[in-house]
């Protein structure tokens, strides 16, 4: 605990402010994403908005791995358990994510389908041995930081001899989402770069946004002094008209990340040529699937899994809170209807989404006017 205290130290905390408030040129305004869920979740639990100028916005990003996964896929999943009699396996958070018409897994579980929620690719592991007549399908999400543990799970399923357990795979890659943030129309000055992904991937893959039109990067922790003094970096970094790429989480990430595991990714899955994202629509070379030598184990063509537009409710602004558009409570969903106990959208139900983290610890506080 002491060491966790220290990166949560008040005093700290105010000392850094006040550096931000000393660096940040009060004549310019500065826009800065915080591309991770779990950086929202600290912003909003610390009050670190609070601490900071009225120059400097903190923008909501993309990077909650279920709020991203379009309707379509959660159609696919709900269909591989209600019409295919499989054991569905996946993650709580998937497990109440609204998919078309007001469906969810938890909601098929409840009419019947065998939807089981895991904590890990070994628990999938024991459900298919445990269930030889029965075929068992992983719903396997996430950014980098979960895909190894499926890549793992893959050797397994190899080594192990098991014919009745596949992947229905919707790994998703974090520099595909950035460079789709950039294509779009919302002014980003810089961003604060996710910290559990960089462990896997590092920190060269953000040297794409290192050209003279690109963003700097400040890679973080995820405590209150993490965020602040990335805060502070990126600030710094924008004043000399810098981009680039910095680790301010340099007890974690190492510039080339952790390269067993990068390695064991690229065993096991290859590019898709496209992928659809809730916000950001379709994103070329964004997402991952199993490689040929593992087709046998994908579930999209062992059960031909087809491809599903889904539209989102149209009074849910989760798809343009996902691109930094809008804010929780522009949503006039936001706190009415939609609450955690009834999410009408991904951002609501995910630990990481923006709305989940603005209803648990900010919902009571005026929300900073947007910078024009």
């Amino acid at each position: 605990m002491k060491y966790i205290e220290d990166f949560r130290n008040a005093r700290h905390a105010k000392a850094f402010a006040e550096k931000i408030r000393q660096v940040a040129d009060t004549g310019r305004n500065y826009r800065l994403m915080e591309f991770c869920g779990g950086h929202t979740h600290a912003i909003a639990r610390y009050g670190l908005e609070d601490l900071l100028p009225d120059n400097v916005r903190m923008i909501h990003g993309p990077g909650c791995p279920v709020c991203v996964l379009p309707m379509g896929r959660i159609d696919n999943a709900i269909a591989l358990a209600q019409d295919h009699d499989v054991i569905l396996c996946t993650y709580a958070d998937m497990m109440r994510v609204p998919g078309s018409h007001r469906t969810s897994l938890i909601k098929a579980r409840s009419e019947g389908a065998d939807v089981r929620m895991v904590y890990s690719p070994q628990d999938v592991l024991k459900i298919a041995e445990d269930t030889p007549d029965k075929q068992v399908v992983f719903f396997a999400i996430g950014f980098e930081t979960t895909t190894p543990p499926t890549a793992l799970l893959v050797n397994e399923i190899r080594a192990r001899g098991l014919t009745n357990l596949s992947i229905f795979c919707n790994h998703v890659l974090t520099p595909s989402a950035m460079r789709g943030i950039l294509a779009g129309d919302v002014q980003i000055d810089g961003f604060v770069g996710p910290s559990h992904v960089s462990t896997i991937i590092g920190a060269e893959p953000y040297e794409e946004f290192a050209g003279p039109d690109g963003r700097p990067v400040v890679i973080a922790g995820f405590e209150p002094l993490d965020v602040l003094q990335a805060i502070m970096m990126l600030i710094e970094k924008i004043n000399r008209n810098e981009t680039g790429v910095d680790v301010q989480y340099t007890r974690a990430v190492k510039p080339k990340g952790n390269e067993r595991a990068i390695a064991l990714m690229e065993e096991v899955f290859e590019l898709r040529d496209t992928f659809e994202w809730r916000g950001l629509g379709f994103l070329e070379k964004s997402a991952l699937k199993l490689k040929e030598a593992y087709a046998d184990l994908d579930a999209e063509k062992r059960f031909n899994v087809p491809a599903i537009s889904a539209s989102d409710n149209p009074a849910c602004e989760c798809p343009s809170i996902l691109r930094g558009q809008k804010h929780p409570v522009d949503c006039k969903l936001f706190g009415t209807i939609c609450t955690p106990d009834n999410p009408m959208g991904s951002c609501m139900v995910s630990s990481e989404g923006a709305c989940a983290a603005h209803w648990t610890y900010g919902r009571f506080r005026e929300p900073k006017k947007a910078i024009a």
